[in-house]
C-alpha cells in the first residue's frame, strides 16, 4: 500500500471510510480459521475490530472490561458520570426516571 507523506519525517497509509467501502457476496466462503481480523495500535495488538466510543451511554467500566475480555478496545469518558461519581448506577437510574418533560434534547 502507498504511503503518504504527512509531514516532517512522517508517512501514513491511505484509510477508507465506511461510506467508501462495498462489501458483496462472493463465490467462494472463506474458512474461519483462515481470517485474521487482528490490528494493531502501536505496540498493542487487539484481536476484536471492535472499538467503543468513549461516551457514558456507550461504555461503562462493565462494558469496558467485557469488550476487553473479547479482544476489542473500549475508552472510558475520563470527564463523565462513571468516573467522576462513585455511585454513577444510581445516578443515571434516577436520570432516567425524569419525567420526559423535564429531559433535555
Amino acid at each position: 500500500m502507498a504511503e503518504i507523506d504527512i509531514g516532517m519525517g512522517k508517512s501514513a497509509r491511505r484509510a477508507y471510510g465506511l461510506d467508501e467501502l462495498v462489501l458483496l457476496p462472493g463465490r467462494r466462503t472463506r474458512d474461519a480459521d483462515l481470517v485474521d481480523l487482528s490490528w494493531q495500535i502501536d505496540a498493542y495488538r487487539l484481536e476484536l475490530p471492535f472499538l467503543a466510543s468513549a461516551m457514558d451511554s456507550v461504555t461503562s467500566p462493565a462494558t469496558a472490561v467485557a469488550v476487553g475480555q473479547l479482544g476489542g478496545l473500549a475508552v472510558l469518558d475520563l470527564e463523565g458520570l462513571w468516573t467522576r461519581h462513585d455511585d454513577a448506577d444510581a445516578l443515571l437510574s434516577e436520570l432516567s426516571g425524569l419525567p420526559r418533560s423535564t429531559r433535555v434534547g
